[in-house]
């Protein structure tokens, strides 16, 4: 896969852009919410306007962009005729492993960020330098800055395949370690499939099938499966859970992407409350969320969705994913080689019925016989749910260095 000339990128959001958010945001037309205190309906209009209209007229982006142009070193170039964005944060010791750091949906790049210095600069933060990183942060393609798309049949397995460029051909590694969580947990096993040759090992939020997104039921997360009728109450409001916290997205997603997406890149506020509702939903069950989630992270990240007009395009990688998957001829059993570990969090409602470390780590080592060959550490912390990077940063730092310490 051809890639173009590497050179600096800088986030530069037009002032006509930005004027035509704040109008969206002013004329909103709130949705009429009885009886929806809960939210058992979905999010509330009351938690949603607080939001809309702080976003409108007290969220500085201008602030914000001038803090993510200084702070970090961006990238973007063409890799097979499609834009990809890129961090790179040199390591600070005596030998930087290269560790590609793959986000998911909702993400962007951001939700690493409270990572990537303690990866890089381990001294710096408490660690041992010949732990040190060069951490490269994609955003993946058809994410934030890294589009326009020119391929309308992007997923997990193009994406892997250009990032696999990046790693290689642009910036040189022979060989570099993987990361990556929800559906970058699928690019990053992914690659490993690929190009076992060059991944020295390979860290993941979540067991990551491949293929993916294949077989009659694709779009459903329970596969078709009822709840069994001897489950106990306990089960039973766990199953319901996982049910209600995650089926919705996968099955609109993958069955009427388009659809959704009209509505979607036309409406700030109906963006912001699909992909707020997903935070809320996914994050750790015993937290609280507005005291993990600040409302600059939250806008910061809905207006690089926005201005990117990327949302339909990250929707699309799920359908893409089955219509679109790896030749048949290439698939293998178990997909992945090279060693592979987790990081893993009680709090996320994908793990219904598991209640203790050791019950995941039972599932864990169980369930993926077929899926890894070399299964190392699984972790599993109490604190933290799908978007664990952020959630809990140290037990991520510590698990990626613990995993690839004997590896380098």
């Amino acid at each position: 896969m051809s890639a173009g000339v590497l050179e600096r990128f800088t986030i530069e959001v037009p002032q006509a852009e930005l004027d035509d958010l704040r109008a969206r945001l002013r004329a909103t037309r709130f949705a009429p919410d009885l009886d929806n205190e809960d939210e058992k309906y979905g999010l509330s209009t009351t938690y949603l306007r607080r939001l809309v209209e702080y976003w409108a007229d007290g969220f500085d982006w201008r602030a914000v962009e001038k803090y993510l142009n200084t702070a970090y070193t961006h990238h973007r170039l063409d890799i097979g005729g499609t834009p990809v964005h890129f961090l790179c944060e040199p390591g600070k010791g005596p030998a930087p492993t290269p560790l590609i750091l793959i986000h998911g949906w909702p993400w962007t790049f951001l939700d690493w960020s409270r990572v990537l210095g303690p990866l890089a600069d381990p001294a710096a933060h408490g660690g041992d330098p010949a732990d040190a990183f060069e951490v490269i942060v994609p955003s993946l393609p058809g994410f934030g800055f890294s589009t326009p798309l020119t391929d309308g049949r992007e997923n997990y397995v193009s994406m892997a395949d250009r990032l696999h460029t990046l790693m290689t051909e642009v910036l040189g590694h022979e060989r570099y370690a993987v990361c990556g969580s929800d559906y970058g947990a699928l690019v990053a096993a992914q690659l490993a499939h690929r190009h076992p040759q060059a991944v020295r090992g390979v860290h993941l939020g979540m067991p990551a099938p491949l293929p993916a997104f294949q077989g009659y039921r694709y779009w459903d997360i329970t596969a078709g499966r009822d709840i069994p009728e001897n489950a106990g109450p306990e089960l039973v409001a766990d199953l319901e859970g996982f049910r209600d916290t995650l089926a919705s997205h996968l099955a609109v997603h993958c069955l009427d992407a388009q659809t959704l997406t009209h509505g979607l890149n036309d409406s700030p506020a109906g963006m912001l409350a699909w992909i707020l509702k997903r935070w809320k939903s996914w994050s750790d069950r015993g937290a609280v969320f507005e005291e993990v989630w600040p409302d600059e992270h939250i806008l910061t990240t809905a207006t690089v969705y926005w201005v990117t007009q990327s949302i339909g395009s990250t929707i699309r990688a799920y359908k893409n994913a089955h219509l679109y998957p790896e030749p048949e001829a290439q698939w293998s059993t178990p997909a992945v080689t090279v060693p592979t570990s987790f990081t893993l969090h009680l709090g996320d409602h994908s793990s219904p019925g598991i209640d203790t470390a050791e019950q995941y780590q039972a599932a864990i080592r169980q369930g993926t016989t077929a899926l890894y060959s070399d299964l190392r550490d699984v972790n599993v912390h109490q604190r933290g749910g799908h978007f664990g990077p952020w959630e809990n940063p140290d037990a991520w730092t510590h698990d990626i260095r613990q995993t690839f310490h004997p590896l380098r």
